[in-house]
C-alpha cells in the first residue's frame, strides 16, 4: 500500500491509544469539573487533547527518524538514571493503575448487573483481558478497541445531546477560555487526564505492529493521531456537558460517575442512565485491554535493552517471558487491592512519581527531538516546541501541587 494513502485502513493504532487513555479517571475528573463549573471549561478538554497529540506525534517522529522507540532512545543515549527512574515508576504505576482498572471494571459491570459483586466482576474482567491478550494478536486488539471506542462515543454523545444545557454556553465554553474561581486544579486535572500518560509510549510499539517503521510513514501516523485525539477531545467535552446538564451532587471518586448516571435517569429516564453506564463500562474495560496488551511491551523492551542491546531495532516479541510475566503482574497481584486499602506509603510514592512523568516526557521531547544530528529534518518545529513548553509548565504546576498535597 502506498505510504501516503489516507485510507480508513490507516486508522488504527491511534484509536487503540485513545481508547486506552480514556479510563475511569478521565470520566471522574470531567464529571466533577462539569458538575462544579458547567460548560465554561470545555476548552480544557481541547487543550489536553492537543498537548497529548503533540507529545505522541513527537515520540512517533523520534521512532520513525531513528528506528528506536523513545524508551530505547532513553537507554541508549541518555544518562542511566533516567531509564532506571522510569522502570521504578513503571512498576509502581502498573500495580496501582491495574488495581484501579480492576476495581473500575468491577464497579461498571456491577452497576449494569448488581447480582455479581464488584470484586468478582473486577476479577472476571481482568482474567478475560488476560486471556484475550494471551490468545490474540495485535490485530484482534485493534478491532476490539475500534468497537469500544465507537460504542463509548456514541452512547456518551447521545447522553450529551439529551441533556445539553444550551448551545450558546457550549460554544463559548469551547472558544473562550474561562477560569472560574476555584477551577484551576480541576482544569489541570482535565488537561492531565485526557488521553492517558505513560500509555502514550505504547503507541510506538503498536505502529511497529503495523510495520510503520520509515519516515515516509509519518503522514499516515499523523492522520491516525489527529483522528484519535479529536475523538478523545469529543469524549471529554461530552462528559463535561452531561455533568453540567444533570448537575449531580459533587463527590469524589467512582461514586461521581454513578451519581451522573442516577441523575440522567431522573432527567431523561432509564434509557439515559443505561447509555451512560454502558459508556462507562466500555471506557474502563477498553482501557484495561490497552494497558494489559501495551504496557508489557515497555517492560520487555527495557529488559531487552539491558540484557543484549540489539544492534538493529527489533520488534518486541509478545511470547517472551518478560512480556508474559509482566502481563501476569498486571492481571493478578493487583487483585489484592480489592481486598484491602492501598498502603498509604505506596500511594504517596506513586502520586509523586507519577506527577513527575508528564513534565519529564515533555522535557525529554524538547531535549531529544531538537537535535538535528539525531532526527535530521524531522526535528521539532517552532510551534511544536511552544506546545511542549506549555505542557512542561502545566504539568510542572501539577507536579508541584501533587507534592504539596502529598507531603503537606
Amino acid at each position: 500500500m502506498n505510504n501516503s494513502s489516507f485510507s480508513l485502513r490507516n486508522i488504527g493504532p491511534g484509536l487503540v491509544i485513545a481508547a486506552t487513555g480514556l479510563g475511569a479517571g478521565d470520566l471522574i475528573a470531567a464529571s466533577v469539573a462539569g458538575a462544579r463549573f458547567g460548560t465554561t471549561i470545555l476548552w480544557a478538554a481541547i487543550l489536553g487533547a492537543l498537548m497529548k497529540y503533540v507529545m505522541n506525534e513527537g515520540l512517533t517522529r523520534w521512532q520513525l527518524a531513528t528506528g528506536t522507540t523513545l524508551l530505547e532512545g532513553w537507554v541508549q543515549r541518555l544518562p542511566k538514571f533516567i531509564s532506571i527512574y522510569f522502570l521504578i515508576y513503571l512498576v509502581l504505576w502498573s500495580f496501582i493503575v491495574a488495581g484501579a482498572l480492576i476495581a473500575g471494571t468491577g464497579l461498571a459491570a456491577h452497576a449494569l448487573y448488581p447480582e455479581i459483586s464488584v470484586a468478582r466482576w473486577g476479577i472476571i474482567h481482568s482474567l478475560l483481558a488476560l486471556a484475550l491478550v494471551l490468545i490474540g494478536r495485535y490485530s484482534l486488539l485493534e478491532q476490539l478497541m475500534k468497537f469500544f471506542m465507537g460504542l463509548m462515543l456514541v452512547v456518551v454523545i447521545i447522553c450529551a445531546v439529551m441533556v445539553a444545557p444550551g448551545l450558546s454556553g457550549i460554544v463559548s465554553g469551547l472558544l473562550i477560555p474561562s477560569i472560574p474561581d476555584g477551577s484551576v486544579m480541576f482544569i489541570f486535572s482535565i488537561i492531565g487526564g485526557v488521553g492517558g500518560s505513560v500509555t502514550l509510549l505504547c503507541y510506538g510499539y503498536w505502529i511497529r505492529e503495523r510495520d510503520w517503521n520509515q519516515p515516509q510513514d509519518l503522514p499516515r501516523s499523523r492522520l491516525d493521531l489527529v483522528v484519535a485525539y479529536v475523538l478523545t477531545g469529543l469524549f471529554g467535552i461530552a462528559i463535561i456537558i452531561v455533568s453540567a446538564g444533570v448537575s449531580p451532587e459533587v463527590i469524589t471518586g467512582p461514586g461521581m460517575v454513578l451519581g451522573v448516571a442516577n441523575q440522567l435517569e431522573i432527567v431523561v429516564g432509564p434509557f439515559g442512565k443505561w447509555c451512560f453506564l454502558v459508556g462507562f463500562w466500555s471506557a474502563v474495560f477498553s482501557s484495561m485491554l490497552g494497558v494489559w496488551q501495551g504496557v508489557p511491551y515497555l517492560f520487555a523492551d527495557f529488559v531487552q535493552q539491558y540484557t543484549y542491546r540489539p544492534e538493529q531495532p527489533v520488534r518486541v516479541d509478545t511470547r517472551t517471558p518478560a512480556y508474559r510475566g509482566y502481563l501476569l503482574y498486571l492481571a493478578l497481584p493487583p487483585m489484592l487491592l480489592l481486598l484491602a486499602d492501598e498502603p498509604v506509603w505506596l500511594v504517596v510514592i506513586y502520586a509523586i512519581a507519577g506527577a513527575f512523568f508528564m513534565p519529564l516526557l515533555s522535557g525529554l521531547l524538547l531535549l531529544m527531538n531538537n537535535r538535528r544530528a539525531w532526527l535530521g529534518d524531522l526535528k521539532n518545529g517552532l510551534l511544536t516546541n511552544l506546545v511542549l513548553l506549555g505542557s512542561l509548565l502545566v504539568f510542572g504546576l501539577l507536579l508541584y501541587t501533587e507534592i504539596v498535597k502529598q507531603l503537606g
